[in-house]
């Protein structure tokens, strides 16, 4: 006899395992499968927690040894012991996981360890390591179980030499010499890590621009700023093969010459994890690139079976799955859950942070929308200047007719921390003006936002 449950969550990412609390929480009896030891999914494992940490220590160590002394802080002999970096690093993982299990727990969600697979009818058999079968039903399924590094012909993984994000937060020694393929967020954020260790960086990107999707302004700042801090970009360039032996790795290019190196990272996107899900013998349709077809309640083509997160498409980000989670367990229960996408915001940790919410100026002036922007530079806010991080500004854009703001971009220390506060502004529909009007305290960063919405009407008072 299976067990049976009101729903079962495939994935316990930070979509699945948010889902699966706020439907323990309203009351149905629920259960999730994940087939890793830790749970978190990618995000918490190998992904935006583990490259935070290597971020931070990384972003220390360079400060000690070039920036400190500006400061008459004198530093001598540093130097980097990479093992207990490591392990600061897993430390830190390993304790994430373990709040995890214990939410899981406190919610009172069923926990099967192994790989999930639907059979149709509700019916789910779980694969244990050891290859013992687990049935289990439920009258609803959730898949969650997120993504995975692409890469292309001629250029797949080989767990080592030539590796994935998973493989660049581990990687036992820092590079001579490191080429990352793809200039968007993984590889701009793992490229800066290893060239604040020591590694010479060279980022070869298909297109003529870094951070495809960003706001074009802010991309050419940022592309500024790196090259300035040691970061070598080659653009418009298109990657024939890549291959590696003992000694390294070499890149063959199409009309240039072939490039050497010690490492190479591969961070050309990511696609839907769907494999051997049972997603045909449950009825589970997908587009043309993999994704699951859902509809506004996240329902599938399969009656009872829903999907949320990556695999679903959209923004592939930790917060957006967390926030569909919920949305998607409150309909299920309750028949209402809401979910804005407008208003989601994404951040870049690089050294200045990047962070925006809302449409770009590119987009709205593709479409031919009456925009006004208004743009305040933190080189004239008075804390970015005390603390020393005056690269950067804050982007302001609004409706040329209504004052509502359309989007924000911000550039600069701190600005997946600023961001929030525009988020929260768009959510309640304010306009640059309302933002403007509102008493920011004096030295924060925070000012600059305020600014930003002044000069929207050309009326900021630093600038």
């Amino acid at each position: 006899m299976s067990e049976s449950f009101d729903l079962i969550v495939i994935g316990a990412g930070p979509g699945g395992y948010v889902a699966a609390i706020r439907a323990a929480q309203l009351g149905l009896k629920t259960a999730v499968i994940e087939r890793e030891a830790k749970l978190g999914g990618t995000c918490l494992r190998v992904g935006c927690i583990p490259s935070k940490a290597l971020l931070e220590s990384s972003e220390l160590y360079e400060q000690s040894r070039e920036h400190f002394a500006e400061r008459g802080i004198v530093v001598n002999d540093v130097g980097i012991n990479l093992p207990q970096m490591m392990e600061h690093k897993d430390g830190v993982v390993a304790q994430l996981d373990g709040g995890i299990q214990g939410l899981l727990k406190k919610n009172r969600v069923a926990r099967y360890f192994g790989h999930g697979r639907m059979l149709g009818g509700g019916q789910v058999e779980v694969t244990e390591d050891g290859g013992n079968v687990v049935s289990l039903s439920a009258k609803s399924i959730l898949i969650a179980t997120g993504s995975v590094s692409s890469s292309f012909p001629g250029m797949e993984p080989d767990g080592d030499r030539i590796g994935t994000s998973t493989e660049a937060l581990s990687w036992p020694e820092v590079p001579e010499h490191l080429v990352v393929i793809g200039a968007g967020v993984i590889g701009l954020e793992l490229g800066t890590v290893w060239r604040r260790l020591g590694s010479k960086v060279t980022v070869l990107e298909y297109l003529p621009r870094i951070l495809p999707g960003t706001d074009s302004q802010v991309a050419k700042e940022a592309q500024k700023i790196l090259q300035k801090q040691g970061m070598n970009f080659q653009l418009g360039t298109r990657v024939k093969n890549v291959s590696a032996n003992e000694l390294g790795c070499t890149i063959e290019i199409e009309d240039q010459d072939s490039i050497t190196c010690d490492r190479v990272l591969i961070a050309v996107g990511r696609r839907p994890c769907t494999d051997n899900l049972g997603l045909d013998a449950a009825g589970v349709a997908t587009d043309k690139r993999g994704f699951i077809q859902v509809n506004s309640a996240y329902g599938t083509t399969a009656p009872g079976v829903y999907a949320i997160g990556d695999v679903i498409g959209g923004a592939m980000l930790a917060h957006k799955a967390e926030e569909e989670g919920i949305a998607f367990a409150e309909k299920l229960a309750t028949g209402t859950g809401h979910i804005n996408y407008g208003t989601i915001p994404g951040v870049i940790y690089t050294a200045p942070e990047i962070a925006s919410v809302g449409e770009t100026e590119d987009a709205l002036k593709e479409r031919g929308h009456k925009i006004k922007v208004g743009r305040f530079s933190f080189a004239a806010n008075g804390r970015a200047r005390a603390a020393g991080h005056m690269e950067g500004f804050v982007k302001i854009i609004a409706d040329a007719e209504t004052d509502r703001i359309l989007g924000v971009h911000i550039i600069g220390a701190h600005a997946g921390e600023l961001i929030a506060e525009a988020a929260v502004a768009m959510e309640f529909g304010a306009s640059a003006e309302d933002l403007a009007r509102c008493c920011h305290a004096h030295p924060t960063l925070a000012e600059a936002v305020k600014e930003a919405a002044m000069a929207v009407d050309r009326r900021a008072i630093h600038s």
